[in-house]
């Protein structure tokens, strides 16, 4: 069992990139991308209306004790996410948004991320509704690729999948050797 520090750092104030949940269903998820932010430095958004309380144990538990290790901020809608986190508009560039979908040409290894992207994953049952596929703040639709006839991955195995890359792009700033 690996050893806890004696003291942890403070969750990092500039995030390498912002990783977007829309309408999370599943508390076990948005547990373990609790974690997720917290060991690699991410910041976590979650979208109104959650499918589920924030104080449920299974969030708690899926989480561990890394609740105060990451930064998670919950909005109102999608509209104040992508306002807090400095998405751009066709008129006035900012952050870059990538959703994440099944249904898209570009896999996740061919963006060449940049400190705060945002990449937006949609709800597990259903993944992000064509509105906000078409949304015009999102710069590209992503995909992680999986063998045909399978209908999705595990939301926070396919979001651990990209933060991984965008951080390795980045040379795992902020991580121990």
């Amino acid at each position: 069992m690996p050893s806890q520090p004696e003291t942890s750092p403070a969750p990092p104030s500039d995030p390498f990139v912002h990783v977007v949940y829309f309408e999370p269903r599943i508390p076990g998820n948005t547990g373990s991308a609790i974690r997720l932010a917290a060991v690699t430095g991410a910041r976590l958004h979650l979208v109104e209306p959650l499918g589920f309380d924030l104080s449920e144990a299974k969030l708690k538990r899926a989480g561990l004790d890394y609740h105060d290790l990451a930064v998670m901020d919950v909005h109102a809608d999608l509209t104040t996410a992508l306002d807090a986190v400095g998405a751009g508009t066709p008129e006035r560039p900012g952050a870059r948004v990538f959703a994440f979908t099944a249904h898209a040409d570009t896999t996740y290894t061919e963006v060449d991320y940049r400190p705060g992207d945002v990449l937006l994953f949609g709800p597990e049952p259903t993944g992000l509704p064509e509105d906000v596929l078409d949304h015009p703040r999102v710069t590209d639709r992503v995909k992680v690729p999986m063998l045909p006839g399978r209908r999705s991955l595990n939301l926070t195995n396919a979001a651990s999948i990209v933060v991984y890359e965008a951080w390795r792009q980045a040379g795992f700033p902020g991580a121990t050797s």
